[in-house]
């Protein structure tokens, strides 16, 4: 396992299918949540500061995983499109990911991280917990085409 700085031709490309098509299959969402993962990955490729940062794992040199670090104020990194494809899954790739966008949040300066993520992944929820991020809010909303519980977790840095 291997975790790499977003940087190859496709990266951009592959974080967004590999959303789009796993979340599809998995949970039966729509094409709003591939959209919204689009329109991430656009902002950040548009123009992201030098606190903010996206990573790529891989796996026997295949694309297997994600996340980005983005600014979310001054002083508080938010934890976005995490990802672990199923081919990967069991292999720790999730901690690597996460441990590596909270270093890089500390490094960076930030005081605080935080992140959003719905009830019912409990993979991730496992990865958070275990990173120290606490359950800080859940709203019940319609999303994806689906309803679902939102949830903001955070962690002090």
């Amino acid at each position: 396992m291997r975790i790499r700085p977003l940087d190859q031709p496709g990266d951009l490309g592959w974080v967004v299918q590999a959303h789009g098509e796993l979340y599809a299959a998995e949970l039966g969402w729509d094409a709003s949540f591939e959209a919204m993962v689009a329109k991430i990955v656009g902002d950040y490729a548009a123009g992201h500061s030098d606190r903010e940062a996206a990573w790529i794992a891989e796996l026997d040199g295949a694309r297997v995983g994600c996340i980005f670090c983005v600014r979310e104020s001054d002083t508080t990194a938010k934890l976005r499109v995490l990802l672990v494809h199923p081919n990967a899954r069991g292999h720790g790739a999730g901690g690597k990911l996460v441990d590596t966008c909270i270093a890089f949040a500390r490094q960076a300066g930030y005081a605080r991280m935080a992140l959003w993520t719905v009830d019912g992944l409990l993979s991730a929820r496992k990865i958070y917990e275990a990173n120290g991020f606490e359950l800080v809010e859940e709203t019940p909303e319609h999303s994806f085409g689906h309803d679902v519980i939102g949830q903001l977790w955070a962690r002090d840095l």
